[in-house]
């Protein structure tokens, strides 16, 4: 989100503070004052709520999704058969029966409330050093460069903790004959591959996740300024909180599209790359051409659609009920204001 600081001292945060050069500026907003809010923006206490809304954000949504994932990645391994969203879930409803819908749950809710931990908690983490090393006026003016290098650098970490589960919940679901539990399923993969088994899809991942995951921060924090600014009828601070959080989901549905998008071609790999032993991602790429990289795309931008609205309003959600500060849209700073006025006249 948007962010307006407060000098503090160094010791009140020891943990941040240690990666900032001694001549960076230290701001945040004034939150311990304020007792509408839990804890002060650029807290430690503050980033572990934030990656604890991220949890709930990320694990919820996904698993909530996991039928139509499944579906989805059944129809990017074999386009042959799942020629379609509704005939990918009468197959599979035939087959298996409605149960057979819910294979996969237990590695996507861990998995995803792992990412979401490093992609929420450490994306308001790499905002706050990267605002504070560019300073306010350029932190403002490069602020779209700001998420997107906050928002790749928190998905990198996010996904060597997805990757494990990502593996074992792909080939659950696209492998026929494999185990339907993770409990089961991962030493199986293990005793297979070692531990490599589980990272060779992580660089198609951060291929998928970290195009996504900047597309998902940049897209939304910019969305929701231009509609407080040109399409809701009243400024930020009039609106209700739920009348916030519908803007939140809004902006984060635009978001997800996007996301959907640019980070496609990536998913289907991964899906393809997890599903059986052996190849590699450019071999699969070649395999597929570029039609085949594209199989499943419209099930997926209503997934992603729906699941990325419903992530920014589960985060924003979580952050309201407990009191964590939510700094609205950005504007700008005063002296660059003076500076402009300066130039001008």
């Amino acid at each position: 989100m948007p962010f307006s600081f407060k000098v503090m001292s160094l010791s009140q945060t020891p943990v941040i503070d240690s990666l900032l050069p001694q001549h960076a500026t230290r701001k945040f907003v004034a939150s311990r004052a304020n007792p509408e809010y839990s804890c002060e923006s650029g807290s430690t206490k503050f980033f572990a709520l934030c990656g604890f809304a991220g949890v709930l954000s990320c694990g919820l949504t996904h698993t909530a999704v996991v039928p139509l994932d499944l579906v989805k990645s059944r129809m990017q391994v074999d386009p042959a058969k799942y020629k379609n969203m509704v005939t990918g879930f009468k197959i599979s409803v035939a087959e298996g029966g409605l149960i057979s819908l819910a294979r996969g749950w237990a590695p996507t809710l861990v998995g995803y409330s792992v990412q979401g931990l490093g992609k929420f908690g450490f994306y308001e983490v790499f905002k706050h050093v990267y605002s504070n090393l560019l300073g306010e006026e350029n932190a403002f003016l490069w602020r779209t460069s700001l998420y997107l290098a906050a928002s790749a650098s928190a998905e990198f970490f996010a996904d060597i903790g997805l990757a494990p589960f990502e593996a074992t919940k792909v080939r659950i679901q696209t492998k026929p004959g494999f185990v339907a539990q993770m409990r089961t399923g991962m030493p199986i993969m293990y005793k297979d591959g070692g531990i490599m088994e589980f990272y060779k899809g992580l660089p198609p991942l951060w291929a998928r996740q970290i195009p996504y995951t900047m597309m998902k921060f940049a897209c939304f924090e910019r969305t929701i300024e231009m509609l407080y600014k040109y399409v809701v009828p009243k400024p930020r601070a009039e609106c209700t909180k739920p009348e916030q959080l519908v803007v939140t989901f809004t902006a984060g549905y635009i978001a997800g599209v996007f996301c959907a998008i640019v980070s496609h071609p990536a998913d289907t790999i991964v899906s393809k790359l997890n599903q059986s032993k052996g190849g590699t991602a450019g071999g699969i790429a070649r395999e597929l051409g570029f039609a085949g990289l594209w199989k499943g795309l419209g099930a997926r931008i209503l997934m992603i659609g729906t699941l990325t609205g419903l992530q920014w309003f589960i985060y924003d959600s979580v952050k309201v009920i407990l009191r964590l500060p939510r700094p609205p849209p950005p504007t700008m700073p005063e002296s660059l204001k003076k500076k402009l006025e300066a130039k001008q006249s």
